[in-house]
């Protein structure tokens, strides 16, 4: 059993693990860079140790510092939360080297899942759905051209590695191709280290669209339903809802089937997520699995009632699934809102700052992960996002009702936020009636 837990994250995610950790009788040790010396994770944790400078390569991504910090506190085991080191093959390995359980699958999964290509290649040969493509890597230009052209445009490429939005490109005619090849291999290769790139037909108006799944030590897996992760900005999710207004029934299940097929074909252990993409006719296909706890997956425990950090926690303690396929049931409608600091009439610029007041909304179905106070200070170091506003709702109509409101409640003052610029996708005419996909905002909102 696990006494005492490490998170090596920080931010909201850091603050959701240690609030599971608490109500689990075990004891949390925050590890923190020098820019986030007074952040809420810190206060709230048994024990705080510094582990670099504000730069998260020398701190959040410094494996060795953060082994140290486990070692040194007497922490059992590792949650690494999202981002950061939480799909890194590497640091799953050592943990696993030095005796200390990582909250999350084994090494070799996220090595094979975390290669979209070899992913890809996996989930075609256990006869789940993917899109047409070429599997194999690309030796040059010239071959990446003359494959692209028996895929036929558009295409999208995609870096194997990638993750984040980072590394893809679509294409609609051949005489883009070139230029937008090279560009994404260059930022494949600065920002994963890896340049290998492949290609696949671009869906049109595709909805994008998640199951979450959860796996135990037995071989017991189990789905709990999706998510429409649809409305996106340069490929970041923005408002994510549970369930879908999109998929039908039959869509629904065969989906939720092959969720389940993708995590036993790779004899997948906790918490993690199959990500399809669905075009207008309700055909769907295997985008990519993510090795971890999402950023939203508040929607899925609101429709379900299960917690998913608690249920992450007792799987790497080798606790069997509490519950069956059967007994999961989905219950009313739940959205999250992306609250991030940045402006969107420039552009969405980032803008970190020290923050005056904060007026966290309340109420029946009403839940707010963020680690903001009044007088903390956003550092530029790390991603945008400082809050995520969660509503759950009786339907989808109450369920956007009671965001709007919870929106309008929202106060943020001292920096820009996009609070206003989800008030204004939420009262969009479209998204009322989920008439939207994934190039919606940028098409429709962007500048509008």
């Amino acid at each position: 059993m696990i006494s005492k837990l490490l998170v090596a994250n920080r931010g909201e995610i850091a603050l959701r693990i240690i609030r599971a950790c608490r109500e689990l009788g075990i004891e949390t040790v925050a590890v923190y860079s020098e820019a986030d010396r007074d952040s809420l994770h810190v206060e709230l944790a048994d024990e705080a140790v510094c582990i670099g400078p504000n730069n998260s390569a020398k701190s959040y991504l410094n494996i060795e510092n953060i082994i140290s910090a486990t070692v040194n506190s007497g922490a059992q085991a590792i949650h690494p939360g999202f981002g950061f080191l939480s799909e890194n093959p590497k640091f799953a390995q050592v943990c696993k080297e030095c005796g200390i359980i990582f909250i999350g699958p084994e090494p070799e999964c996220i090595s094979l899942m975390g290669n979209k290509a070899n992913a890809r290649k996996k989930m075609k040969e256990a006869g789940v759905p993917v899109i047409p493509g070429y599997d194999g890597l690309i030796r040059d230009d010239f071959e990446a051209l003359k494959i692209a052209k028996k895929i036929g445009f558009p295409v999208i490429i995609k870096a194997a590695a990638g993750g984040g939005g980072r590394g893809i490109r679509v294409v609609k005619e051949e005489k883009d191709f070139l230029d937008n090849y090279n560009n994404a291999r260059a930022e494949a290769k600065a920002c994963f280290n890896d340049e290998n790139i492949y290609l696949e037909k671009y869906i049109n108006k595709p909805r994008h669209i998640e199951f979450q799944i959860l796996g135990d030590n037995y071989g017991n897996v189990i789905h709990l339903g999706e998510r429409d992760c649809s409305l996106q900005r340069k490929n970041q999710k923005i408002l994510e809802e549970a369930p879908s207004t999109f998929i039908n029934e039959k869509t629904r299940e065969k989906m939720g089937e092959a969720a389940i097929k993708a995590a036993v074909t790779v004899n997948y252990k906790n918490a993690g997520t199959i990500e399809f993409l669905v075009d207008e006719k309700n055909n769907f296909y295997f985008m990519e699995m993510n090795t971890r706890i999402q950023v939203e997956h508040p929607v899925t425990e609101a429709v379900t009632g299960i917690d998913l950090i608690k249920e992450q926690i007792k799987i790497a303690q080798g606790n069997p699934l509490s519950f069956t396929q059967e007994e999961v049931e989905i219950k009313g409608h739940a959205i999250e809102c992306r609250i991030n600091a940045e402006d969107p009439a420039q552009g969405f610029k980032p803008c970190p700052g020290k923050i005056t007041s904060v007026h966290i909304p309340g109420g029946y179905g009403v839940r707010m992960d963020t680690a903001i106070y009044s007088g903390y200070k956003v550092p530029p170091y790390y991603d945008s996002m400082i809050a995520k506003l969660i509503v759950h709702g009786r339907n989808r109509e109450e369920a956007v009702s009671k965001m709007k409101s919870a929106l309008f409640e929202l106060i943020i003052e001292g920096i820009e936020t996009n609070i206003d610029f989800q008030l204004k996708l939420l009262n969009s005419k479209d998204f009322i009636y989920g008439n939207y996909d994934t190039s919606f905002i940028e098409k429709k909102m962007v500048n509008n």
